[in-house]
């Protein structure tokens, strides 16, 4: 044992179960309130936010990836408590915000945070173009097709909240801002610059191009909204399914009891108990096949006694002479002179529409200066119908 002997600090230190601290400023950061306080989140509702996030930004994932004709995977969020500072010192980059305000069903807003070089690649796709080489810079134009997404898939998540809440929700049209975190504050008039919020993490994956960290960003009080939404629905869920298992538990009404079976059937009783009970099998009942009346092709005779009530309403005729798909960009690239291939031979019969419905194919004609169609073929209510889906 060494010989020296300790100081009263230390017994203190000691007797106190841990180390005396070491200057004032320790002190006044073990009383100042932590980073990482919850803001009255518990546990369970990180959990409902959690399954809120991950449900609802499923269905915006499938929009995305019906918009960009990728795979897009989003993964199940991380939820935590943060604030605009913290963002700051963590994500010290571009980020594109989407500012979204809920109108019907939610009050308050969100912001939905996008790293600017995944927007970039988005918007690239968006144009058309295969995402490997997007342009550094996103132009008024990207700009707007990524806006088109981010409005598409904020209006997912309301869609899966609806259904999660068992109540309409709606959004107000996202306004999309280019933010650099590191060297401005976050430009959201949602938010307003409200601490502490909520910080839902996602990883999104997009077809070997994009791999990264998206954010959703919500006030304690909207978050809170949406936990007692979520819980309300299923409290009623579960109130549903304890009324639906005390009516199957109930006993059933008494059945009246069968007539007693004649004396001559009746098995003989020697006096040791009740008589067993006998199965009752049917025997010798008459079975033959069903008889169904044969399907006719005679067409059914409609009354057309009252057709001329309707003989005078003006119906809308079109004539098409062919379809074809063409990306935004190649839509902004046509000029004067271009030409737009069909999908349609020369010389092959056109289709004519009658209030958009598909009736009958023609050929064109010319008469004195003026186009017409000359009807080749009347098409059959089985190729109508077949259209039609």
């Amino acid at each position: 044992m060494s010989d020296e002997m300790i100081s009263q600090e230390e017994i203190d230190a000691l007797l106190n179960g841990g180390a005396a601290s070491d200057s004032p400023a320790d002190d006044a950061a073990a009383d100042s309130p932590s980073d990482d306080d919850d803001a009255g989140i518990t546990d369970l509702e990180r959990d409902a936010l959690g399954e809120i996030g991950n449900i609802s930004m499923g269905g915006a994932a499938t929009t995305l990836s019906v918009l960009l004709g990728r795979k897009v995977s989003i993964t199940t969020p991380t939820v935590s408590v943060s604030n605009l500072r913290k963002l700051k010192e963590k994500y010290p980059i571009p980020f594109l915000v989407v500012e979204v305000g809920y109108s019907i069903g939610i009050e308050g807003n969100n912001v939905l945070c996008i790293q600017a070089k995944d927007a970039a690649i988005i918007a690239d796709l968006m144009m058309g173009n295969d995402g490997t080489n997007p342009d550094t810079e996103l132009s008024e134009l990207h700009m707007s097709a990524v806006s088109e997404c981010m409005n598409q898939m904020m209006g997912s998540v309301a869609t899966s909240l609806s259904s999660m809440f068992n109540k309409k929700v709606d959004i107000t049209p996202p306004v999309v801002t280019l933010v650099d975190l590191g060297t401005e504050e976050v430009v959201s008039k949602l938010l307003d610059k409200v601490d502490p919020i909520i910080q839902a993490s996602f990883r999104m994956e997009v077809d070997g191009l994009i791999d990264s960290e998206i954010m959703q960003l919500l006030p304690v009080d909207v978050a809170k909204d949406m936990v007692d939404s979520l819980m309300n629905q299923q409290a009623d869920v579960d109130n549903e399914e304890e009324a639906v298992e005390a009516a199957a538990a109930a006993p059933p009404a008494a059945a009246p009891a069968p007539a007693a079976p004649a004396a001559a059937a009746a098995p003989a009783n020697y006096g040791y108990g009740a008589p067993p009970m006998q199965p009752h099998v049917a025997s010798n009942v008459p079975v033959q096949s069903a008889q169904f009346t044969p399907l006719s092709s005679v067409p059914v005779q409609v009354n057309d006694a009252n057709i001329g009530l309707i003989l005078d309403v003006p119906l809308q005729v079109n004539v098409e002479l062919g379809r074809t798909k063409k990306s935004i960009k190649d839509i902004l690239d046509l000029t004067k002179g271009s030409i737009v291939e069909l999908d349609k031979l020369a010389g092959e019969a056109v289709d004519i529409m009658v209030n958009g419905k598909y009736l009958a194919k023609g050929e064109v004609v010319v008469i004195d200066e003026n186009f017409g169609v000359r009807i080749t073929e009347i098409v059959s209510p089985l190729e109508r119908a077949a259209r039609l889906q």
